[in-house]
C-alpha cells in the first residue's frame, strides 16, 4: 500500500495535566506549513470554559486548598470517550490519522487506542504516560527512576479536593519557579510569565490513578512511535526509557520506534517548529529510528 499524502493525514494532538488545547496551536501552524491537518482536543475539565476554584482569581485566593473541584466527577471513560469522538471524526475524512498524546495524555489516548484501534494508524508518545507495563500513570510518577523529576506540590490533598490542584498564579516565587522548571525549563529567561495565565489550576484525579488496561491485540498491533524529550525534568528520560522499555516487552514484535528531541517537557511551544517537523515525517514516512 502506498504511504498516505499530506492530504489524507490528520494528526490528533491530546494534551497533558493542567494543560488545554490552546498550548498546540503553535506547533498547529507549524503543522500547516508541511501541509498536514491538525485538530487539538480539550479533554474533560480543560479549555477556555474550563471550571475554576471560585476563589482561584480573588485576592488571597480564598478556598484554594479546601473547595472541592468542579472536576471530582471526571473520569477516565469521561477522558477518553472525547478521544474516542475524535477519532471517530478524523477517520470519516482522513485515510491517515495519527493520534498524538502529551504527558498524562498518554492514558485517555491508549484507553481510545484499546477500544476502537481500527480508528486510528499509528501511535505517538510525546514524553507520555505508556500503560503497557503499569496501567496508572502514578506508578511512573512514583517509581524509583522518577525520584529526580520536578513534581510540582498540589496545594492540598488530591483526594479530599478530587483533583490534582496546583497553584499557577501563585505569589510565591518559589511555588511558579517549581512550575516554570517542570514544564518550560527551556523557556528563554527574558519571556514574560504570562504562560502562568494559560495553565488550568485542576486535573481531574482519577487521570493518574484510574488503571487503563491495554492488550497486546488491540493496543498493541497499531505502529507506535515515542518523541523523548531530553531535557524534560517533568517526566525525565530514564521514566520515559522505562516505560518504551516495560512497553516493548509486552509486544517484543511490535515496538516503539523511537526519537528524541533537546529541550523540555512542553515543545509545542518551546521549539514548536522542531516538533511540527518530527511529527509531520512520522505522521508521513511511517516508522523511524532512534
Amino acid at each position: 500500500m502506498n504511504r498516505p499524502s499530506a492530504c489524507e493525514t490528520v494528526v490528533l494532538l491530546v494534551h497533558g495535566a493542567w494543560h488545554s488545547a490552546l498550548h498546540w496551536a503553535p506547533a498547529q501552524r507549524a503543522l500547516a506549513r508541511h501541509g498536514l491537518a491538525s485538530v487539538a482536543v480539550d479533554l474533560p475539565g480543560a479549555g477556555l470554559g474550563a471550571p475554576v476554584p471560585s476563589g482561584y482569581f480573588l485576592p488571597g485566593q480564598p478556598g484554594l486548598a479546601t473547595e472541592k473541584s468542579a472536576l471530582h466527577e471526571i473520569t477516565m471513560q469521561h477522558a477518553t470517550d472525547v478521544v474516542l469522538e475524535a477519532m471517530v471524526s478524523a477517520r470519516t475524512r482522513y485515510r491517515n490519522v495519527v493520534l498524538v498524546a502529551h504527558s498524562a495524555g498518554g492514558s485517555p489516548v491508549s484507553a481510545a487506542a484499546e477500544q476502537a484501534p481500527e480508528l486510528v494508524d499509528r501511535l505517538v508518545y510525546l514524553s507520555a504516560f505508556v500503560p503497557a507495563g503499569r496501567p496508572r500513570f502514578a506508578d511512573y510518577i512514583g517509581a524509583e527512576e522518577n525520584a529526580g523529576a520536578v513534581q510540582v506540590p498540589p496545594v492540598a490533598d488530591p483526594a479530599e479536593l478530587g483533583a490534582f490542584r496546583i497553584n499557577p498564579l501563585s505569589p510565591d516565587p518559589a511555588v511558579t519557579e517549581v512550575i516554570r522548571r517542570a514544564f518550560l525549563n527551556d523557556l528563554p529567561a527574558d519571556q514574560p510569565d504570562t504562560w502562568r495565565h494559560f495553565l488550568h489550576p485542576d486535573h481531574p484525579y482519577r487521570s493518574f490513578t484510574t488503571p487503563v488496561e491495554v492488550t497486546p491485540g488491540r493496543w498493541g498491533r497499531l505502529p507506535r512511535s515515542y518523541v523523548r524529550l531530553t531535557g524534560d525534568l517533568a517526566l525525565p528520560p530514564v521514566t520515559q526509557d522505562l516505560m518504551i522499555a516495560e512497553a516493548d516487552r509486552v509486544t517484543p514484535d511490535n515496538p516503539f520506534h523511537v526519537r528524541s528531541l533537546p529541550g523540555g517537557h512542553s515543545p509545542f511551544v518551546t521549539r514548536p517548529a522542531e516538533l511540527a517537523a518530527l511529527l509531520a515525517t512520522i505522521a508521513l514516512q511511517g516508522a523511524v529510528t532512534r
